[in-house]
């Protein structure tokens, strides 16, 4: 215990059990059918599921546009809220972020609340609302402290040069907070394309997310086909974020 080495044992055995293992328990029921024999058939039954590929493709759309939404509001904030002309104090950057320090489900269950008593119907409106609501933070906070944080002298020699303002955001801020956008796409789509709280509780259950597909497996006792779904979205997941790397690398 007197290197300093040794006081990573504890986290690397917290990684162990409670991130390696369940990943590991994962592929092992993907990769068996109910008697516990080797099989892929458990992963080639979602390309041939119907149900399951519609509500992929149900996910992915709900989670690109809310993507998308989050992008459209949160860099416009993220850049007033950066600007020393606009925000002079950082209680506002908090404020922001002040959302995140509620449990999800209580911000989700008094956001269909909300809904109901100003008589709106639950429906996919709703579900974006909710979706940007609960994520938007995430786009916000990375772009923020990009923004804070970027050399203000790469703007001022663009002016020097005769750029006008619009030049210099297009040309050198928003090229310069690009690593910054990837990040906050991959936290706000990753967690997006795979919920199924929020998706039951805005919509009444009228929407299902890819994530209530694998639920509602689990809950049937089907954890083979649960496990093969889970392990087909951590795959994308990866996807997601080897593209993302990449795209920061190239910026």
């Amino acid at each position: 215990m007197t290197k300093k080495a040794s006081w990573n044992l504890p986290y690397f055995i917290f990684l162990m059990i409670f991130v390696a293992l369940p990943l590991v328990l994962i592929l092992i029921y993907a990769l068996q059918d109910g008697q516990g024999h080797f099989t892929l058939s458990t992963i080639t039954r979602f390309f041939s599921d119907g149900d399951s590929l519609a509500t992929f493709a149900l996910s992915l759309e709900i989670a690109i546009e809310t993507t998308i939404l989050c992008i459209l509001i949160g860099y416009p904030a993220a850049w007033i809220l950066a600007g020393r002309s606009f925000n002079k104090s950082a209680v506002t950057a908090a404020l922001f972020i002040l959302p995140m320090w509620v449990n999800a489900l209580m911000r989700t269950l008094a956001t269909a609340e909300l809904f109901n008593m100003l008589g709106i119907g639950l429906g996919k409106g709703t579900l974006l609302c909710g979706m940007v609501y609960d994520y938007l933070p995430f786009m916000i906070y990375p772009i923020y402290v990009s923004l804070s944080k970027m050399d203000k002298s790469y703007a001022d020699v663009a002016e020097d040069l005769g750029a006008t303002p619009f030049q210099v955001f297009f040309k050198v801020t928003l090229p310069l907070s690009k690593p910054a956008i990837w990040s906050g796409i991959l936290m706000v789509f990753m967690p997006t394309v795979s919920t199924f709280a929020i998706s039951e509780f805005l919509t009444n259950n009228k929407i299902k997310l890819f994530g209530t597909i694998i639920q509602e497996n689990i809950n049937s006792s089907m954890w083979n086909y649960g496990a093969a779904l889970s392990l087909l979205m951590l795959v994308i997941i990866c996807l997601t974020k080897v593209l993302s790397e990449d795209e920061k690398v190239a910026v």
